[in-house]
């Protein structure tokens, strides 16, 4: 029936293993729940615990793969013919979360997003950028999902066939943090394959400083620019690619770049603040983009 993927990376995934054995052990379902932390060398005791839950099992690479070429391994390792992949720093909101996908399996769907919520109450204030992001861009209504259903859907908390990722496996030269969910989705998008959206979210739990959050960015934005020069990304499929596109047209992209560079530290220092603004924020993420570009 299904398997569950959970790819990590230092994190203690056994909180979040044992309520999803829970949930399916109550559904009275066939399922596993593989774990692989990729390359990580923390809360190896705790993970570890995950071998002692019914059909658990929890292993570590001892190189890192990355997330997408850690996901296929996971993939091929799996029995079933349903797969979710969830992130190992989210968590269930509601304790039908397995329900809720049987009934999307019972009705034929081959991808199913359930959607990402961030808690209520506020994280300390050197963590407020991700948490306001995540609130604001990422915890979106499925009616909102649904305007654009393969462009808003993460893989953190996806349901999919496994011949559908089986025949569309992530792209294994994505090494870094960032951008191979887009990747995945777009493919799939190419060949109709569209994403089903329902209300079924997790929690993202795993809240990073906003200096991290910065600097995952800019790993990211490295990511996005080698994945232009594959063309498996059409311009249109990002808003900082089409953002930029633009400003290539009116040619304002070194202008862009010089004011970036000119006000990048007094925004990394706004950014970080108790008020961090989204927008500011998208103006960060073009700028650097446009550096990369010049």
């Amino acid at each position: 029936m299904l398997s569950i993927l959970i790819p990590t990376y230092n994190y203690n995934a056994f909180p979040l293993v044992s309520e999803l054995e829970k949930q399916c052990l109550e559904c009275e379902i066939a399922f596993e729940i593989i774990v692989i932390d990729d390359g990580g060398n923390q809360f190896e005791n705790e993970n570890q615990k995950i071998n002692g839950l019914k059909n658990c099992d929890f292993s570590r690479n001892y190189s890192n793969l990355g997330r997408g070429k850690n996901i296929n391994f996971l993939t091929d390792k799996t029995k079933f013919e349903w797969l979710l992949i969830m992130d190992c720093d989210t968590f269930p909101t509601k304790n039908n979360f397995i329900q809720k996908y049987i009934s999307q399996i019972n009705k034929g769907e081959k991808v199913v997003y359930g959607g990402i919520e961030y808690q209520k109450e506020k994280p300390d204030n050197d963590r407020l950028l991700r948490w306001f992001y995540g609130k604001n861009r990422e915890a979106l209504s499925v009616e909102k999902r649904n305007s654009n259903p393969n462009g808003n859907a993460l893989t953190s908390n996806i349901l999919i066939k496994k011949d559908v990722l089986t025949s569309n496996k992530f792209n294994e030269a994505i090494t870094e943090y960032g951008y191979e969910d887009l990747v995945f989705l777009s493919a799939l998008k190419k060949k109709k394959i569209i994403v089903k959206h329902i209300d079924n979210p997790t929690y993202h739990l795993g809240i990073e400083t906003s200096k991290q959050f910065l600097d995952k960015t800019k790993i990211a934005l490295k990511n996005l620019n080698l994945i232009t020069k594959t063309n498996c990304l059409d311009h249109s499929e990002s808003k900082i690619l089409r953002t930029h596109f633009l400003l290539k047209r009116v040619r304002l992209v070194n202008f862009t770049s010089f004011l970036f560079k000119k006000l990048e530290r007094k925004i990394e220092h706004h950014l970080q603040s108790e008020k961090p603004s989204l927008l500011l924020f998208d103006f960060y993420k073009l700028g650097y983009f446009c550096t990369l570009k010049k």
